[in-house]
């Protein structure tokens, strides 16, 4: 299995579209997450996160050149007990809704496809950490359009139980730019999840994503045992 640094993963394309990064850290103690969205148009790059509680949602930057709030505007993050939903549109809440009515994460996506906004058809890409038993397991899903043809709906799901420490895995929209977009195809990347405070890995991400598409990065660290979190939020509009 190839293992790639995060740096030259993020590197190796210009246009990522949206990422979602999940994985143990090196000492074992921490679930780690980070969610980084990139933009091409203006109305894509005029967006920012914002912290709601234990939850993030994304905002217009400035509302007088909001567009079309149509898949821009909604939850990345929401946190259901003991399981933090991490994904790139309002899947979050569908998610968040039916794991509550005891639905799984695979059951509650099966009710969603990929976005609609022709002819990318962007990929519905989600992932769900789990804190259980003093361990951590997780899971990631696509949903994306087969070969640019939306009457079609491939899903494929991954899931990682007592995943190995110092490992993340990373799934992103795009396979780099294009018209249309072409989308993240195989499973998703393997990363290493270097041994460092959430500061600095914050730093690390956020400088390694293209300077001139990058948007805005939110990272998670969230402790196995307690469940206590600390989180880090980068706007580039600020």
């Amino acid at each position: 299995m190839k293992v790639s640094t995060i740096a030259n993963e993020l590197n190796s394309l210009a246009y990522h579209g949206r990422g979602i990064i999940i994985g143990k850290s090196a000492d074992s103690k921490k679930a780690v997450t980070a969610y980084f969205i990139m933009g091409r148009s203006v109305n894509s790059r005029n967006r920012v996160f914002v912290a709601e509680g234990d939850a993030m949602r994304t905002k217009a930057f400035d509302e007088s050149k909001m567009v079309d709030p149509h898949l821009i505007i909604y939850y990345p993050v929401r946190v259901l007990g003991n399981k933090t939903i991490v994904t790139n549109g309002d899947q979050t809440d569908t998610i968040y809704e039916l794991m509550d009515k005891q639905m799984t994460f695979e059951q509650a996506l099966r009710t969603r496809e990929f976005e609609d906004d022709k002819p990318n058809f962007t990929p519905r890409i989600s992932g769900i950490i789990h804190r259980e038993n003093g361990d951590m397991n997780y899971a990631m899903s696509i949903l994306k359009s087969a070969e640019g043809d939306d009457s079609s709906c491939e899903r494929f799901t991954y899931a990682y139980s007592s995943p190995i420490a110092g490992r993340a895995k990373f799934i992103h929209t795009y396979n780099g730019d294009g018209n249309p977009l072409p989308s993240f195809e195989g499973e998703p990347k393997t990363l290493e999840l270097p041994d460092m405070d959430i500061d600095a890995l914050t730093d690390l991400i956020w400088t390694n994503l293209n300077e001139d598409n990058k948007v805005s990065l939110f990272v998670r660290y969230i402790d196995i045992e307690s469940g206590e979190t600390e989180t880090r939020i980068v706007n580039k509009n600020c």
